[in-house]
C-alpha cells in the first residue's frame, strides 16, 4: 500500500482503501473519512464540504489537498465561479477494514457437510466463495464494495441477455436466471416501489449473522439492469437478508434522486 493516513481516531474506526494510479491509499482519519462519504455521494464545492463537515476552513482545506495529493480526490473549476473548485473522488473505493474481529463462524460445520454430500462441484464453489468472504469478515476487512462493483459489471453484460421492452417479462427473464445459475427463487413483492425478494440466497444464505445487508453482488446485478432498462440511475436498498436473521432477502429499487 503507497499511503497511510494516520490520525488521532476512535480504536474502532475502520480504515478504509482506496485504489488510485499512485497505488492504493489508506485512510485512517475521521475527517478524511467524512469528506470521502460526502463526496461519495456527489461533487461537492470547498465551501459545501466546509458547512456540511462542520470543520473549519484552514482544517478542511489541509485534508483536500493531501487527498489530492493522494490521487484520492480531484477537482475543477466551479462552472458558477472559476474562482472555485468542485472536488470529487478520483478513485476506486474498495472497502475498509475494522480494528478488530467482528464474528465468528461455524466454517468446520459446513465443511463437514460438504465432505458428507456427493460432492457437487457447485458446492464446493460455494464453500470456497464463502469461506474467503468470512475469513476476511472475521479479520475486519469489508469487500462488500468490490462485490458491488463487480455485480454492476454483471448486470450490465447481463442486460442484453433478459431483457424485453414488456417490464413483466423483462422481470420473469431475472427470476429465470436466478433460479437456472442457482442464485435463488425470485418473486416481486411490489411493483411501486418495485421491490424483489429472493428466497434460497446463493450470496448470504450460508453466511453468519452479521447485522447487515450482504448481498452486495446482487444489489450491484440489480442496480445495473434497471438502471439500463429505465436509461437512468437506479438505487438499489436491501431491507431484508439471511445475514440480519431474515428469511429472505428484499431489494428496494427505485430512481436515485
Amino acid at each position: 500500500m503507497n499511503g497511510v493516513d494516520k490520525e488521532k481516531s476512535p480504536d474502532n474506526m475502520q480504515i478504509e482503501l482506496f485504489a488510485t494510479s499512485k497505488g492504493v491509499q489508506t485512510i485512517n482519519s475521521p475527517v478524511k473519512s467524512k469528506i470521502l462519504s460526502m463526496l461519495r455521494k456527489c461533487e461537492l464545492s470547498f465551501d459545501q464540504i466546509v458547512s456540511m463537515s462542520g470543520k473549519a476552513k484552514s482544517t478542511v482545506s489541509v485534508h483536500l489537498k493531501k487527498l489530492v495529493k493522494d490521487g484520492i480526490i480531484d477537482s475543477r473549476p466551479d462552472p458558477t465561479d472559476a474562482r472555485k473548485k468542485i472536488f470529487f473522488i478520483n478513485a476506486e473505493y474498495l472497502g475498509g477494514v475494522s480494528r478488530e474481529a467482528q464474528i465468528g463462524d461455524d466454517i468446520e460445520n459446513y465443511v463437514s457437510s460438504y465432505v458428507l454430500s456427493d460432492g457437487d462441484p457447485f458446492e464446493f464453489f460455494r464453500l470456497m466463495f464463502k469461506t474467503i468472504r468470512v475469513g476476511l469478515i472475521s479479520q475486519g476487512v469489508n469487500i462488500d464494495p468490490i462485490l458491488h462493483e463487480a455485480g454492476i459489471k454483471v448486470g450490465k453484460a447481463l442486460y442484453e441477455r433478459v431483457y424485453s421492452s414488456d417490464i413483466n417479462k423483462f422481470l420473469q427473464n431475472i427470476a429465470q436466471f436466478w433460479e437456472t445459475h442457482y442464485l435463488g427463487s425470485v418473486e416481486v413483492k411490489s411493483m411501486e416501489p418495485l421491490t424483489i425478494s429472493v428466497s434460497e440466497c446463493y450470496e448470504c444464505r450460508h453466511l453468519p449473522y452479521l447485522g447487515h445487508p450482504a448481498c452486495a453482488f446482487d444489489a450491484g446485478i440489480l442496480k445495473a439492469l434497471f438502471s439500463s432498462y429505465y436509461n437512468d440511475q437506479r438505487t438499489v436498498d436491501e431491507t431484508k437478508c439471511y445475514a440480519m436473521g431474515d428469511k429472505y432477502c428484499c431489494f428496494v429499487i427505485e430512481k436515485k434522486e
